[in-house]
């Protein structure tokens, strides 16, 4: 791969996951008015109106779907979009917000190794401690620089949660790189949506969201409009053409920008103070994902000499 369209799959990456930490600020204004699940079914919902006719545009030539891929769309349908939003939201709601954040930035550890073990990608020196790097970051981020608070945190039956969310992701995540291998990114997320929403519609119903329908608001309804679009939509379409392209474990990196864009994001649209410490850790995040996914320039000097010799 050339170094140009290199660049252009790390800024697809950093784009995707810059909408997802978009998602924090758009579910505190949509949960004002819908209860989680139901926010979650909303999303995945639009999501589904919007991918299906595109992946019809788009897709000409979709290889024929055997019962294993159908199996394989369910599972991820399963594992990145119901289960992991139901642990999510049940989080959000019981845990401490620094535990959840933690959990997630873990991810990308629980990814790299998995991909590692199961699809035998190779983890270079590199990418370990680009991956360090901005987990470092991410967590001086989240703790906003005081370390101390990790050794106060306590194991709580919600670290269970915690934990089937951190599962349940990195395995959308493997089990998508398999799928990608027949399927465009295209393809494989409007599955995976599909059938995640047919996942959520039960615990929707089960929070009777008809009842909020008459007292919710406009900017509620802006903003599950926003996670169909952007966070979903254009999203999980960019991280499932990088992981396509460079791998899960180079992909996964990518996540730890999430933290960063909603803190960002937060300053610009909540109005919360962007301190010294989250600058710091945006630093460690940046300097992270460029060293766990560049290659050396004599690396890439070399292969060009082998195709060119």
């Amino acid at each position: 791969m050339d170094r140009k369209k290199r660049w252009m799959i790390y800024g697809m990456l950093t784009l995707a996951t810059s909408t997802w930490g978009s998602a924090f600020i758009a579910g505190k204004i949509a949960i004002e008015s819908f209860d989680p699940a139901t926010i979650s079914f909303l999303r995945f919902w639009g999501a589904a109106l919007l991918l299906f006719p595109i992946m019809w545009i788009v897709e000409k030539n979709i290889p024929k779907i055997t019962k294993k891929d159908w199996a394989l769309f369910a599972l991820l349908g399963l594992t990145g979009i119901a289960i992991y939003n139901i642990c999510f939201f049940l989080a959000s709601k019981y845990a401490p917000v620094i535990k959840s954040s933690l959990f997630i930035g873990a991810n990308p550890m629980l990814i790299m190794l998995l991909s590692g073990l199961l699809l035998k990608e190779t983890i270079t020196k590199r990418n370990v401690i680009g991956l360090l790097l901005a987990f470092s970051g991410a967590v001086t981020i989240i703790t906003e620089g005081n370390m101390m608070v990790l050794f106060t945190l306590q194991f709580e039956l919600i670290d269970f949660i915690l934990l089937g969310a951190l599962v349940s992701w990195a395995l959308y995540s493997v089990i998508g790189r398999a799928v990608l291998q027949k399927f465009s990114s295209i393809v494989s997320t409007t599955y995976a949506v599909g059938f995640g929403t047919l996942f959520l519609l039960p615990f929707s119903l089960y929070e009777k969201p008809w009842e909020n329908f008459g007292s919710s608001t406009l900017p509620a309804w802006l903003a599950i409009a926003h996670m169909s679009v952007f966070v979903t939509v254009i999203g999980f379409i960019l991280y499932y053409y990088g992981i396509q392209k460079i791998g899960v474990a180079k992909a996964s990196i990518f996540i730890n920008v999430m933290p960063v864009s909603a803190v960002v994001m937060a300053t610009i649209f909540l109005g919360e103070t962007l301190t010294f410490t989250t600058m710091v850790g945006a630093i460690f995040v940046v300097t992270g994902v460029y060293v766990g996914t560049t290659v050396k320039r004599q690396k890439d000097l070399a292969t060009a000499h082998a195709k060119t010799g």
